[in-house]
């Protein structure tokens, strides 16, 4: 069985708004990095759209980009990517998968079926998943701001507080500092 991984951009308020951070080729080397590690992605709809409607063209080389932008769209392409969603079930960009059912067993079969483990990258989607138990790993990156608004992180509360074991913190150059943290309980 796989780990699930959580993760997201966050700033020191708890915002998770993608436009809050900083966005740079150290950042995305980053994500990039970590995109090679576990077998499948995994996204509510909204953060699926988000997603669609930019990257599909930088990976065929349709819209100008820098290295560091097209390296990604081009990974992001061709790894498998998993969407929750309750009110579409069609998703046409290339090795996309509607993830339907009860959402604790589907995420539970995905995980099952990726030793390499499923990365999660959508807040929602992770509050409802952090409620039934599923995810093993947290990957932020805590950008130096403060947004002053939302969206934030878990945002629907949870039930119980999470005890997380720090495995690494890592400061970048641009101040953004990658934390990693394993469930302890």
């Amino acid at each position: 069985m796989g780990l699930l991984t959580f993760s997201i951009n966050v700033t020191l308020d708890g915002c998770v708004d993608h436009q809050t951070g900083v966005a740079d080729d150290e950042t995305h080397a980053y994500f990039t990095r970590l995109m090679d590690e576990p077998g499948a992605m995994l996204w509510c709809r909204v953060t699926y759209e988000l997603m669609e409607s930019a990257w599909p063209t930088i990976a065929r080389g349709e819209e100008e980009a820098p290295p560091a932008l097209r390296e990604w769209a081009i990974k992001l392409e061709a790894k498998p990517k998993y969407v929750v969603s309750s009110t579409r079930s069609e998703f046409p960009w290339v090795n996309s998968h509607h993830l339907d059912g009860d959402l604790r067993t589907a995420v539970q079969r995905l995980k099952d079926a990726n030793a390499a483990g499923v990365l999660l990258g959508s807040g929602a989607l992770a509050t409802e998943l952090d409620r039934m138990d599923l995810i093993d790993e947290y990957r932020f990156l805590v950008h130096p701001r403060i947004a002053g608004h939302g969206p934030t992180l878990y945002q629907g509360g949870l039930m119980n507080t999470r005890r997380l074991e720090l495995i690494s913190a890592r400061p970048m150059r641009n101040g953004v500092v990658a934390m990693h943290y394993r469930r302890a309980d």
